[in-house]
């Protein structure tokens, strides 16, 4: 189980709905930290892959522009019952995470 990551599949025939809400402070580098003055280091997921059965239906390369704790919404075709869907990312620290779940 992932500690960052919160993904909700809704499947209807072979079209899948997905939500996903990654949490991730997402610093740009550009802040201030307001007791010290010091710049926030920068720290940013740079790219989030979404698979199914191993294989990428959607991948985001995201930068600074990005939100804290990023959420994703999309659909896709070809999901059937007892697919495994994958979400992963990894952040310019080398940091990752995963999360595996089977589609209904």
């Amino acid at each position: 189980m992932s500690d960052t990551i919160k993904v909700r599949i809704q499947r209807e025939g072979d079209r899948a709905g997905v939500k996903c809400l990654i949490v991730h402070p997402m610093e740009t580098g550009l802040r201030k930290d307001p007791l010290s003055g010091a710049v926030v280091p920068r720290h940013h997921i740079t790219r989030i892959t979404f698979a199914r059965n191993g294989r990428a239906v959607l991948v985001a390369h995201c930068s600074t522009a990005v939100a804290k704790n990023p959420y994703f919404e999309f659909s896709f075709d070809g999901a059937r019952a007892g697919d495994r869907f994958g979400v992963e990312w990894v952040d310019t620290r080398g940091e990752t995470d995963s999360l595996e779940t089977v589609l209904q």
